[in-house]
């Protein structure tokens, strides 16, 4: 039996005293700004907000009143900030940054556990800053939007000036975590052999060939091909098939790899002619898995810590994963590679970072990958300077160049197309990222000129947001081109990038691409330390899904040899890999939006269909949907034969699972996890 001892009123007296002082200390309110905070992780947005600047890094100014300290963001932007009820009050000034454009109009909404606690109605660039105070007792979670006005979001700089939480006893906001179950879909690969990859592959006549057999099975392989055209051989070992081809002409070529449980064996059609890039490049590009390092943004010099090494890691690692044998190919070097322009054809020399770069691609090819370079038609780079040549004209300095270029200024008059294209070719380039200006037609056209006649097959791929107006010009000189901004790991950045790219459809095809940027998988950065992705599990699956369905260029943004197994999942199932890499090379076109979900349908080269159906939980539609605040509930999404112009019965395949759902008649209809995917191919019942 415990004795209780009763405490003497002195003691008692203490106790209380103890215990006051305690909750005082423990109540005690702390005030955090929100420029404190990393606000690049914090961020789910479309465009990375600054801190203490506006979004173009210039001070935060509203109606011409400047501000010391805040965020400046674009809209759409979204903030999402963990509290855990420990907070007591939010406030900060709002509005439309002096920067934007004379036409730029915002809203302002603040949220609480999915109540709208404050909503500014539309703001235009020259209103006052407005005030905003809200209290946030026993909160979990603040959501901060900001909205366009409805005319779009170009030049829609808005800014929280002086912006506080303020919290109790000592806690800091966090941000909200990606804390979904990577539950994986993909089968284990088979030990029997089985040929992967596209079915079709284009050459110029007389250019060198490359071309890696992807096969899956237990090792070790043999590989052997039927019908080789004259001018090309077969490794036995590796699978590599190399050589030229002179004659122009469609081959058809049997494929085989065996291994001591038996062959398989895939019809392959190779196309020598001219054109190149039949099915979407699939690969990996090193700009989102490094570091980006910048003096100030739009007018300092920009930098990554990516070099020879890291890509060599990279190529190494798509072996070692195996990725390799489902059909990915290119290791591409992005921005900051680059040194002074010299050398014998006077073109752009490699930088310290990359002091043996003809080392580094001959190190990709002998793995069976292919190399891919980043460039612009700038005497300048995008982000980083390149200097030092003594043969610009006029006797012009470079550093006018440099300037020249911060403002946004292409220099048409100075072209090194030709000397750059010589060096590309020496090393044996087999990608270019062009970052150019998105309404020089005449330019990229110059460029694609000098890459078709080089004499190597160099896929041409434009970056920076091609004009949707100049469609037709991008399917007639490049491979790929992008439709959008640089997406980041968000579902709103995703959704804008691929959700929006319908209307682009007819210009995709055989040879050319709608490119609606890199993935954003694994582990990622933009600006911010290196980090998984935010996306969710389901996410995930719905950015995969919607890539294929699109037809898009797939180039894995993350260090390949950090990749997990549901990563590697994503990226290795063969299936969903097939309807990307559809000869037939249609882009998926949406059916139907209704109801939370959108319907895309894709029409195949054996007369199947692959469809996808998606939970978008009405994104862009509710200001509440902009966030997943974690209870949002799975949803019915379906659709009619008559919306396809079918009858009859269908025998639907799951591809993510790889499973057989049975025969369908009239109408299929699946639950749909929030912001996630059902992934189908449909085959006539014959």
């Amino acid at each position: 039996m415990i004795k209780l001892i009763e405490p003497t009123k002195h003691g008692l007296h203490v106790a209380i005293i103890i215990l006051l002082l305690t909750i005082s200390c423990t109540q005690k309110s702390t005030v955090v700004s929100l420029d404190e905070l990393d606000i690049a992780l914090f961020d789910e947005g479309i465009r990375v907000p600054q801190k203490n600047t506006n979004y173009r890094g210039g001070p935060l100014s509203i109606a011409g009143q400047q501000y010391e300290r805040g965020i400046g963001a674009h809209a759409t932007s979204i903030i999402f900030i963990q509290l855990n009820g420990k907070a007591t009050k939010f406030s900060a000034l709002i509005g439309v940054d002096d920067s934007g454009s004379e036409n730029s109009s915002v809203e302002f909404h603040v949220f609480a556990d999915k109540k709208i606690l404050y909503e500014s109605g539309l703001i235009h660039v020259g209103d006052s800053a407005r005030k905003v105070e809200v209290g946030l007792q026993d909160v979990k979670r603040l959501g901060l939007l900001i909205t366009d006005g409805g005319d779009g979001i170009h030049h829609d700089y808005s800014n929280w000036v002086n912006a506080q939480i303020t919290m109790q006893g000592g806690y800091r906001p966090e941000r909200v975590m990606n804390s979904s179950e990577k539950y994986i879909l993909t089968p284990p690969t088979s030990d029997f052999s089985k040929i992967n990859g596209p079915k079709v592959f284009g050459a110029r006549p007389g250019n060198p060939f490359l071309y890696k057999i992807p096969a899956t099975g237990k090792r070790p392989l043999t590989y052997s091909v039927e019908n080789l055209p004259p001018g090309l051989v077969v490794d036995s070992q590796t699978g590599m098939i190399t050589g030229k081809v002179n004659n122009p002409g469609k081959y058809k070529v049997t494929l085989k790899a065996k291994n001591e449980l038996g062959e398989t064996s895939r019809e392959f059609r190779l196309t020598i002619g001219n054109n190149i890039c039949l099915t979407p490049p699939l690969g990996w590009n090193g700009f989102n898995s490094v570091t980006l390092i910048s003096s100030g943004y739009p007018d300092g010099y920009w930098d990554t810590d990516l070099d020879q090494e890291k890509v060599r890691l990279a190529a190494d690692a798509m072996v070692e994963t195996g990725l390799i044998n489902h059909g990915w190919t290119y290791i591409n070097i992005d921005e900051t590679w680059q040194g002074q322009r010299g050398g014998r054809f006077n073109a752009i020399q490699p930088g310290e970072k990359f002091s043996d770069m003809q080392g580094l691609v001959d190190h990709i090819h002998e793995l069976g990958l292919k190399a891919g370079i980043y460039s612009s038609p700038w005497v300048t780079s995008y982000f980083g300077f390149i200097g030092g040549s003594s043969d610009f004209e006029d006797g012009h300095h470079p550093e006018e160049f440099s300037q020249n270029r911060r403002k946004g200024r292409y220099i048409g008059k100075y072209t090194f197309e030709e000397n750059d294209v010589a060096q590309w070719v020496d090393w044996g380039i087999d990608y270019l990222k062009y970052d150019w200006n998105m309404k020089d037609v005449e330019s990229a056209e110059r460029m694609s000129d000098v890459l078709k006649e080089s004499g190597r097959d160099i896929v041409y791929s434009l970056s920076n947001s091609a004009k949707f107006e100049y469609a037709e010009d991008w399917a007639r000189v490049a491979n790929c081109w992008r439709t959008g901004g640089d997406i980041i790991d968000t579902w709103s950045s995703l959704y804008q990038a691929a959700f929006t790219i319908d209307k682009w459809g007819p210009f995709s095809g055989p040879g050319h691409w709608n490119d609606p940027d890199m993935l954003i998988i694994g582990n990622v950065t933009h600006g911010s330390e290196l980090h998984p992705t935010r996306l969710t599990a389901d996410e995930q699956y719905t950015h995969i899904s919607l890539w294929s369905l699109l037809s898009a260029p797939m180039l894995i943004g993350s260090p390949v040899e950090q990749l997990d197994a549901f990563t590697l999942s994503l990226l290795s199932n063969d299936e969903v890999l097939e309807i990307n890499q559809d000869p037939l090379g249609k882009q998926a076109r949406q059916l139907g939006n209704k109801n939370d979900g959108q319907v895309w349908v894709k029409n195949l080269e054996d007369g199947s269909i692959a469809v996808g159906l998606f939970n978008t939980g009405d994104f862009g539609n509710s200001v509440l949907a902009y966030f997943n605040w974690g209870d949002e509930p799975e949803q019915d999404v379906s659709f009619d034969w008559g919306q396809l112009g079918i009858t009859g019965k269908y025998k639907i395949r799951d591809v993510w699972r790889q499973k057989d759902l049975g025969e369908f008649k009239d109408r299929f209809t699946a639950s749909v996890p929030f912001r996630g995917v059902v992934l189908i191919r449909m085959y006539p019942d014959k």
